[in-house]
């Protein structure tokens, strides 16, 4: 489905920047897509019992490698379809654990905090924050259906999974606290 200016994914308008000066000007992070300049990607979460099998199944289905992998955790940025996918063993139910809009810059990252806030829905907005080995800004949201979502901006990697060393069996910390 498009939007005003570009795809609706999960609610949220996922939009092209039609020319790459344009991107370049605004001092934007952007990857191309079929000649389209993109800024957002989505981000999925899997909670898995085998990290390994986990890795060699999605590794053959994405046809990658994971760009960043941990003994509990790996990653994939995939840029066709343009998603970045993790999967951890960090306790909790097998399964989605939770999806997300990443972006590429604070402004963006006000942009889709302002949808939040307007979405009918309690917003639990976490801030600073260290989770699956990143440094990132983050809010969270629950859907109707109870599905959890973050809106986040990446700002740095981290050595430790969350905001503080944790065991692998300990709960995942890219979970709200409450929403």
């Amino acid at each position: 489905m498009r939007g005003k200016h570009g795809v609706m994914c999960a609610g949220f308008e996922v939009r092209a920047i039609s020319e790459a000066g344009e991107a370049a000007q605004s001092g934007l992070n952007v990857a191309k897509l079929n000649g389209e300049t993109l800024m957002k990607r989505l981000h999925v979460h899997v909670s898995v019992g085998d990290l390994g099998d986990s890795i060699r199944f999605y590794s053959t289905l994405f046809a990658s490698e994971p760009k960043f992998r941990k003994d509990d955790y790996a990653k994939w940025m995939l840029d066709d379809p343009r998603v970045n996918f993790a999967i951890s063993r960090r306790g909790g139910a097998h399964g989605v654990g939770h999806l997300g809009i990443q972006v590429e810059d604070a402004r963006e990252l006000q942009e889709v905090y302002s949808r939040l806030k307007r979405a009918d829905a309690p917003v639990l907005e976490e801030g600073p924050t260290i989770c699956c080995y990143a440094k990132s800004e983050k809010s969270w949201i629950e859907d109707p259906q109870g599905v959890k979502w973050e809106a986040f901006l990446t700002t740095g990697s981290s050595t430790v999974y969350g905001s503080s060393p944790t065991q692998a069996d300990s709960p995942p910390c890219c979970e709200p606290k409450a929403a």
